[in-house]
């Protein structure tokens, strides 16, 4: 699954993704928010449990999208919304569909510092559990180069570990 991931230290609150995703839809469905000199953009992160997609009396809301024709305005999607990214406009709730139609997203498009990027989260967590096993395993460090070949049982790991512990 694919998800658009925000970098809030990166945004410079142009507002170039808000004018491109309205461009195409007629209202942005990304919003950005200033705080403390600091924007955040704030954008729908299709939630596995979705609380839009449960409480919507007419089922307007998928996975996917809001089917704008059985949508009534009603409005409690966007209260319980936990990220405040579905808007209501002319009557209809708006939310980021990831633009389908299109390549790259128009928001990811106009983001000239790149602080928008569509990421696929399931590639995301294999690279994070790589890193992480790296780190456990001493993969990832640099070791210096000996003249012999060191091979350590956990067991020994873990004796001087303890050593070291006890020794502070």
């Amino acid at each position: 699954m694919k998800k658009i991931l925000t970098q809030p230290d990166v945004c410079d609150g142009c507002l170039d993704c808000e004018k491109a995703c309205a461009g195409l839809y007629g209202t942005s469905r990304i919003t950005i928010r200033e705080v403390d000199d600091s924007y955040y953009p704030i954008v729908c992160q299709h939630c596995e449990d979705a609380p839009c997609e449960l409480i919507c009396p007419t089922e307007a809301i998928n996975e996917e999208e809001i089917t704008e024709s059985k949508c009534i305005g009603c409005g409690l999607c966007m209260m319980v919304c936990p990220f405040g990214s579905i808007t209501i406009h002319e009557r209809k709730a708006h939310r980021c569909n990831q633009c389908p139609d299109l390549d790259t997203p128009a928001c990811i498009k106009a983001c000239s510092k790149r602080a928008i990027a569509l990421v696929d989260t399931e590639k995301l967590k294999l690279e994070k559990q790589k890193q992480h096993i790296e780190k456990l395993t001493g993969l990832g460090k640099k070791r210096k180069k000996t003249q012999f070949v060191n091979i350590l049982t956990s067991k020994t790991r873990a004796r001087k570990a303890l050593h070291r512990e006890e020794s502070k």
